[in-house]
């Protein structure tokens, strides 16, 4: 990917027309080839079923992710080997620094890869602005990590996308365009987001990251799929992010919540000082003990419950072992979004 070279009002930018022409040809074949889709991806629980979170807590954000991934070095090693490696954050604007991913949280992962990825690791993200995602990574301090790590930043917006279906708001077939990086069966993703609320299905965090992520969004030039994730809202958010993260799941999902959102996030919430990250491969494991830290009952999350019943993941608490100090005891009650009993009402659907 070109460099992103601030334009003349002096806002980073990604070039529209000349973005692909520097990109070395993994990224390049990353962002252009038609794919194939992922397997359904089940999680890689143990024989006994059950899933491994790590949990670290303290204030360092960096040094804590890159501690949350260590217990996973041999499932990684292996995950990574002969793959393409992206890390998708989660920005949501440009311009709201506390909705969106710390760049820290993603230099601690990059920080853990160097010594056992040689290849370009690709960072990619598509805001809902019309500006582009260029200004996204160069307001959120984004700009400078390729300096200093084997990294492309990427607009997912100028990437290719293929046709998946979910429903519409009277429960019939819609087709929506998904981002090809994320279907790709030769990526390892690796989701990174904070510990946030969410307006319409409760909270936001490492599945949702991606699902949410997946469907094409260009705001320039008004294709943003992202809005038919939301017909027949809440029931028909929850089950549509059902659909996709049959097809999205993560490989590797990491919740930042040194600082996380609480209120009406994902992006008008205010600021929570938690001190806590957790990480693993089984994303749904992941969530769930994200959400026992922000003191959200796990029943009133539907496409977590559903992804759970559907074998994707670890969704029982007692079948969840935790590497590192008990997230009981790091439990801070987050204020929800003000419509809180409207999202409930996929309960009763």
């Amino acid at each position: 990917m070109k460099r992103i070279i601030p334009s003349r009002t002096g806002i980073a930018r990604i070039s529209r027309r000349g973005m692909l022409k520097g990109l070395a040809a993994g990224t390049a074949g990353l962002l252009l080839n038609p794919l194939p889709r992922r397997e359904m991806l089940a999680a890689p629980a143990g024989k006994s079923g059950r899933s491994t979170v790590s949990f670290v807590t303290g204030s360092d954000r960096r040094e804590m992710v890159y501690e949350a991934m260590k217990p996973f070095e041999k499932e990684i090693r292996e995950g990574i080997a002969g793959k393409k490696v992206v890390i998708k954050p989660n920005f949501v604007v440009n311009s709201v620094p506390l909705s969106a991913t710390h760049a820290d949280a993603v230099r601690g992962i990059l920080d853990f890869l160097k010594p056992i990825y040689k290849q370009k690791i690709i960072i990619g993200e598509s805001t809902l602005n019309k500006d582009g995602t260029g200004v996204a990574y160069k307001n959120y301090g984004y700009l400078d990590i390729p300096d200093k790590y084997n990294v492309e930043l990427a607009d997912f917006a100028e990437a290719s996308f293929s046709r998946q279906w979910i429903l519409d708001d009277k429960g019939h077939p819609q087709a929506v365009d998904i981002s090809d990086p994320y279907l790709d069966p030769e990526v390892y993703m690796i989701s990174v987001t904070r510990l946030k609320t969410h307006d319409t299905v409760v909270a936001t965090l490492a599945l949702k990251n991606i699902a949410m992520g997946a469907p094409f969004n260009n705001s320039e030039v008004g294709n943003v799929q992202k809005r038919k994730m939301h017909k027949g809202e809440p029931v028909g958010l929850n089950y549509n992010l059902f659909l996709l993260s049959k097809l999205v799941m993560p490989d590797f999902s990491i919740l930042d919540g040194v600082e996380g959102m609480q209120g009406n996030g994902p992006v008008g919430g205010f600021a929570m000082d938690h001190g806590v990250v957790m990480a693993g491969n089984d994303c749904i494991a992941v969530d769930r003990v994200g959400l026992e830290t922000m003191d959200i009952a796990y029943d009133d999350v539907g496409y977590l419950q559903w992804c759970s019943n559907a074998g994707m993941g670890q969704g029982k608490r007692d079948m969840i072992d935790i590497e590192g100090p008990d997230p009981k005891q790091y439990v801070k009650k987050y204020e929800l979004h003000k419509n809180i009993d409207w999202q409930l009402t996929w309960k009763k659907a």
